[in-house]
């Protein structure tokens, strides 16, 4: 059985799948190419993360493909049932990159409360003949412990990042139009566990309490955030978006910072990529990274080690 893992996979997966008897490619086929290359080959397990797109021409012109894996949560870039239809399994790891996620909506919040974004840029720049200047520009920070955030999508990843917030010591209100309540369990280094119980309110009530506002939804056709939702939040809020682009509109987002509706926002996704608008990336009001949410050693093994199982399960 032969593995290609076109856009990677950690050497935890690797080393599984071939103890199990399973040649693995890490070969990264360019997308024009990649039905060639799984008909030459003979593919049996096609997996990919987000750069690689699995559409419907793909899949009906690959015959020997038995399973699709994404490695991650979202699969927006699979056709999965169509892929289903065709007996073909279609797997990903919803799970695994949840804490490292959690985590950087946090490195963004932190980020912003106390405009490292900003510093981080003018202290090569104008750090040795403008340090007072500086440092009178960013003194102005503030605590995330004992402020609100508002969490719109609380399922694996949005409970996540609850349980960071909690740890901090902020209040937590959360949206789900599919969950009303979570018993969220924080687990410490000491064996410790302590448990919050989360009853999700109105997605309205989110925006109009959250001093901070982080989307862990799934790819949609409508935005879940433009400018009647924007005109709903208190002043001077922040928000993030770690899920995916197209979620937040960029323009009506722009417009609300350049209003102070929104005083600051991190992005780690976008509407075009690879290729965000300009008008984003140059703003000095938006923490940004590429994409990076799962992007950790730690949650890359995870990811390995849980697609190797379902893979050995499957065909093994």
């Amino acid at each position: 059985m032969k593995v290609l893992a076109n856009d990677g996979i950690a050497t935890s997966g690797v080393i599984a799948l071939e103890n199990a008897g399973f040649e693995v490619d890490l070969t990264t086929v360019a997308q024009d190419q990649l039905i060639d290359y799984i008909n030459k080959h003979q593919i049996d397990v096609l997996l990919v993360r987000s750069a690689t797109k699995v559409r419907k021409d793909l899949i009906d012109a690959c015959p020997t493909l038995k399973i699709i894996g994404r490695g991650g949560v979202g699969m927006d870039n699979i056709d999965v049932e169509y892929a289903r239809e065709k007996g073909i399994h279609v797997i990903n790891t919803p799970a695994a990159s949840s804490h490292s996620v959690a985590e950087l909506v946090f490195a963004h919040l932190f980020g912003m409360v106390r405009f490292l974004y900003d510093s981080n840029r003018s202290m090569p720049l104008e750090g040795d003949s403008k340090f007072k200047d500086l440092k009178k520009a960013y003194a102005k920070g503030i605590e995330l412990k004992g402020k609100t955030l508002g969490i719109l999508g609380f399922g694996r990843i949005g409970q996540a990042t609850a349980k960071v917030a909690l740890g901090v010591g902020m209040k937590v209100i959360a949206f789900d139009p599919y969950i009303d309540s979570e018993r969220l369990e924080l687990e410490f280094y000491d064996g410790q566990t302590v448990y919050f119980t989360i009853d999700t309110i109105s997605k309205e009530e989110v925006l109009q309490q959250a001093d901070f506002i982080t989307l862990h939804v799934p790819a949609q056709k409508e935005y879940v955030i433009s400018t009647d939702e924007f005109n709903m939040m208190k002043d001077g809020v922040c928000i993030v978006n770690a899920a995916r682009g197209g979620v937040i509109d960029e323009v009506a987002l722009v417009a609300a910072l350049n209003s102070g509706k929104v005083s600051k926002a991190a992005l780690d996704v976008f509407e075009n990529e690879p290729s965000p608008e300009v008008q984003l990336l140059m703003n000095p009001n938006i923490s940004l990274t590429p994409h990076i949410g799962a992007a950790t050693s730690e949650a890359q093994h995870r990811i390995g080690s849980e697609l190797a199982d379902q893979i050995i399960e499957i065909l093994g």
